[in-house]
């Protein structure tokens, strides 16, 4: 289940995010979108990068009944690469969730051998989402 903090004009099928956060966890996640400016502050302050990004994932304290963690997602970058790749923004958006969400379950596509990559490219394959985001995870 998520909890949705939309600070942008972005809309969102807050349902298909919710399936595919149920079908990874049984966990809440908070899900923030938010713009560029926003998103660089965070960028900065919590990974030391000034600069914007599309997607940061805080992961919770490991505890019984804590939420799995927090994922920031970016709007303009959804626009911006939706539209460069020719698929939704709906369809961005679900995989930046998903790629959040993977990071809060300990994947980590700058250390490991492309599981990460695998695993987003299985999970687009899922939920039915279009080939162009494959493309996407390639990059």
């Amino acid at each position: 289940m998520i909890e949705l903090n939309n600070k942008t004009t972005l809309n969102v099928n807050e349902e298909f995010l919710n399936t595919i956060a149920t079908t990874l966890t049984d966990k809440e996640i908070e899900l923030i979108i938010t713009d560029e400016k926003e998103i660089q502050k965070i960028n900065k302050e919590h990974r030391g990068v000034d600069a914007p990004t599309d997607v940061l994932s805080f992961p919770y304290e490991e505890m019984p009944m804590s939420p799995l963690g927090s994922i920031v997602i970016s709007a303009s970058h959804v626009l911006e690469l939706s539209k460069e790749l020719g698929h939704t923004s709906d369809d961005e958006l679900a995989l930046l969730f998903i790629h959040g969400i993977l990071h809060l379950l300990g994947y980590n596509h700058e250390e490991d051998s492309g599981e990460m990559r695998e695993e987003e490219i299985r999970l687009i394959n899922k939920f039915e989402l279009p080939n162009s985001l494959i493309v996407r995870t390639q990059g």
